[in-house]
């Protein structure tokens, strides 16, 4: 069992990134954007599990187009803070062969878990492979994919809430927050 009082405690260490009304307000122009790409077609929309959960769950009600929709579960995380090999929990189904696929996760961080579901889609046959986040943290070093569509650009540091945990704590929070340089 988690310690309550290490995840209140957590929480009071941080630093707001970005509110909920700055996530609303980004969620909504992704909203229009994906729209406008993809008003002509019937994209198969695949969720990164968990963390991409939040951020779905209050994008796909403001797609007003036809969609079919599935999940993955991909992580280089876990309960960790940095990122290690990539593990398939749930592979892409296979009626991905000759889809426009749009990817929705909830960070672009440095792109590897990104990439990894790029080959893997193009590789089962996708026609096309688009990617949407609700956050792309800004490094300084370049990445190895770009995101099509982005809700908000963060600063390099680690960051939780709107999907996003930390050690485990406040996926379910509606505004983006930083851990503190310790």
């Amino acid at each position: 069992m988690p310690d309550l009082q290490a995840s209140w405690d957590f929480l009071e260490h941080s630093d707001l990134v970005s509110s909920a009304a700055q996530v609303e307000a980004a969620i909504g122009k992704v909203a229009a954007e994906v729209q406008q790409q993809f008003k002509d077609r019937y994209p198969l929309v695949l969720i990164v599990m968990g963390g991409a959960v939040v951020f779905a769950g209050q994008l796909l009600p403001k797609l007003r187009m036809p969609l079919d929709l599935d999940y993955i579960h991909a992580t280089r995380y876990g309960a960790a803070t940095t990122g290690s090999g990539i593990e398939w929990r749930v592979e892409p189904p296979r009626n991905v062969h000759g889809r426009a696929v749009l990817v929705l996760d909830d960070i672009l961080d440095g792109g590897q878990t990104m990439v990894a579901i790029r080959d893997r889609l193009l590789g089962l046959g996708a026609a096309s492979f688009h990617c949407a986040v609700l956050v792309e943290k800004i490094l300084a070093r370049p990445k190895p994919i770009a995101a099509d569509f982005v809700g908000l650009t963060i600063p390099d540091r680690f960051v939780f809430g709107c999907g996003m945990d930390a050690k485990g704590f406040w996926r379910n929070l509606p505004e983006i927050r930083a851990m503190r340089d310790s």
